[in-house]
């Protein structure tokens, strides 16, 4: 965020990611953001100053350095592709299914549905809000994905209430045990695949 030529403090660094890049990646605390700028100075990738501003205690602003701006350049340059981590709770609670009845997995992914379409459209009005910005237009193009990912969970997400009668249904096929847990035709086949 420093690359967009603005001195920021540690809490405005946090403000922008959570606008921007925490619908993608993640939005680090304001602990874990002083704690990087002071390592970034220490490497002289960042630079500091305080400032005073009338009626407010000082602020720290931090500015990138030329090495930095190489370093970054570098990273998003060479930096090895890496494939995305899905950490999905709705997913991980669907996946013990059998442990729940199924209109209320239905209503977990229809509360899950209503959240991503909030999110889609907060992500929309963000990039929207990016216009008057030239130096931000990656930044739009990345929040107008944002969107559209959005919008893909949620059609991914609808299909699922049919996929949870088709799994009940399967599982009321098989063997159940007196805990309501189904049995396994074959334990252990999970390691042959």
């Amino acid at each position: 965020m420093l690359t967009f030529g603005e001195e920021l403090s540690g809490s405005d660094l946090k403000k922008w990611a959570d606008w921007s890049i925490g619908f993608y990646y993640w939005s680090p605390s304001v602990s874990q953001i002083y704690a990087e700028l002071k390592k970034l100075e220490t490497l002289g990738f960042v630079r500091s100053r305080e400032i005073s501003e009338s009626g407010e205690r000082n602020r720290r602003v931090f500015e990138i350095t030329e090495s930095g701006i190489e370093v970054v350049r570098l990273w998003s340059r060479e930096s090895p592709i890496e494939t995305p981590v899905l950490k999905h709770g709705v997913m991980l609670r669907l996946w013990v299914g059998h442990l729940n009845d199924p209109d209320q997995l239905k209503a977990i992914v229809l509360d899950h549905i209503c959240n991503l379409q909030a999110k889609k459209l907060e992500a929309i009005e963000h990039a929207d809000h990016s216009e008057n910005e030239p130096g931000w237009a990656f930044t739009q193009m990345s929040l107008r994905w944002v969107g559209r990912h959005f919008q893909a969970e949620i059609d991914l997400a609808s299909q699922l209430l049919d996929d949870i009668d088709e799994a009940a249904a399967r599982i009321a096929q098989g063997d159940i045990d007196a805990f309501g847990l189904p049995r396994p035709v074959r334990g252990g086949r999970w390691k042959e695949i």
